[in-house]
């Protein structure tokens, strides 16, 4: 089965737990703080694997977690830091941020790798906060939450030339003779369900890969038939060979298809049509072919759909009449014409962990004396607060106040004793 679309939760481990400790040593009374730090949690990496060609792999497993680091023990010991969690994707895959839609990376490239879910750091020990006013703090931190989201995985598939055309003009035959795919061929409609690949290689050493998309029907752009699942994998060729039944045997006219498809790939993306078109006349061996050819090329020399008329090349996969042309046609086009950037994945190549649109925190006043803290910045700061210790409590409140939540609370009414709720721990307000 070919998958190109799914969805998946990720979630990266924690940090270990920093500790609070002392040294014990036969007479050494006083022997100072010995908390060692806690180990970084794991993180969720894509890698891309030349390997795969669809995302069936995700079909059923759609969720992923990297294991937590190793709290922090006595004698400054660190704890151990988690192994990452290392997916393999399909090269072509896009990645964004399934709530959001913000792009998070696009791999494209062997062995390239994308943090998705960056593990939280390690928790530090006791060790860290001593000073000459108190030498022996009770202080420590918690591990960073490890990042957590849902993706979107889409793929895009890698390709420098596309077949593009009406069901049933021989798509599937073509690359069936030029390549060793073997794509599965039938006199009916609609026979190719999924994109097909095939490495082409000439005589003179060059070689390109060719993608056989399922056909497009009149609409396609807008949902009908099969295009508009596939549409996206043209994205990323640099040539297009645009294939015309010159038959007869559908009773269509010829250029009326090549416009309708041509409307439908402007519809998807206009930028399409500024790639390299190979026109490919079809099934050249049919008795009417040569002058259903003709009339073709009258109306196309009329068309002012490109800047200049596309070359026309007749053939015949069946009798393999004029593939040689064709092929060192496409191989010359695809020498100088560069890759096309994918819309939305532009100079992107990791997810930015450093910046954050959002406000430290926010207050919100439900109901009369009861005042809800939230905020990414704020929430992780009382994640990584060591609850179990009174130092520990003293100093996230001194990390509020530095933050202004406690001005923002008076400006927003809160008074003396006014409950004030974070995530599910609540405490009172004194002013």
């Amino acid at each position: 089965m070919f998958v190109d679309q799914v969805k998946v939760d990720v979630k990266a481990g924690n940090g270990g737990n920093g500790m609070v400790a002392f040294r014990r040593e036969k007479f050494v009374p006083n022997g100072g703080p010995a908390g060692g730090d806690g180990g970084r949690g794991g993180s969720i990496i894509l890698q891309a694997d030349e390997g795969l060609r669809t995302l069936m792999d995700f079909r059923y497993t759609r969720k992923f977690k990297a294991d937590n680091g190793g709290n922090g023990m006595i004698k400054q010991m660190t704890g151990r830091s988690a192994q990452d969690k290392v997916i393999n994707v399909p090269l072509g895959t896009v990645v964004t941020d399934a709530d959001t839609g913000k792009l998070i990376g696009d791999i494209t490239e062997k062995d390239q790798r994308l943090v998705v879910a960056k593990g939280g750091r390690g928790g530090r020990g006791n060790i860290h906060f001593a000073s000459p006013k108190n030498p022996a703090p009770e202080i420590a931190e918690n591990g960073e939450p490890g990042g957590e989201l849902t993706i979107r995985m889409e793929l895009k598939v890698l390709a420098d030339v596309g077949l593009v055309g009406f069901p049933s003009v021989g798509k599937s035959t073509l690359l069936s003779v030029v390549t060793s795919a073997k794509p599965k061929i039938g006199a009916y409609h609609f026979t190719t369900l999924v994109p097909n690949l095939g490495m082409v290689r000439l005589d003179d050493g060059r070689d390109f890969v060719m993608a056989d998309l399922p056909g497009l029907i009149e609409g396609a752009a807008n949902g009908v038939g099969l295009g508009i699942q596939f549409l996206r994998h043209i994205e990323r060729t640099r040539v297009i060979l645009h294939l015309v039944d010159m038959s007869g045997i559908e009773e269509n006219d010829p250029f009326d298809d090549y416009v309708k498809i041509n409307h439908e790939l402007t519809s998807y993306d206009p930028d399409l049509l500024k790639r390299p078109q190979i026109v490919v006349a079809t099934k050249m061996d049919m008795p009417d072919a040569a002058d259903n050819l003709a009339k073709f090329k009258v109306k196309l020399a009329q068309d002012n759909t490109f800047e200049t008329v596309p070359a026309v090349y007749p053939i015949s996969a069946i009798t393999q009449q004029g593939l040689t042309a064709l092929l060192a046609q496409t191989a010359d086009l695809l020498d100088k014409t560069p890759q096309f950037p994918v819309k939305g994945v532009d100079d992107v190549e990791h997810r930015d962990y450093t910046t954050d649109a959002n406000p430290d925190f926010k207050v919100e006043n439900p109901e009369e004396g009861l005042y809800v803290l939230s905020g990414e910045k704020l929430e992780r700061l009382f994640k990584m607060t060591d609850l179990n210790h009174e130092e520990s409590l003293m100093r996230f409140a001194r990390q509020l106040r530095g933050m202004g939540v406690d001005d923002a609370l008076r400006a927003a009414g809160a008074k003396n004793d006014d409950t004030i709720q974070i995530l599910d721990y609540a405490f009172q307000f004194m002013d």
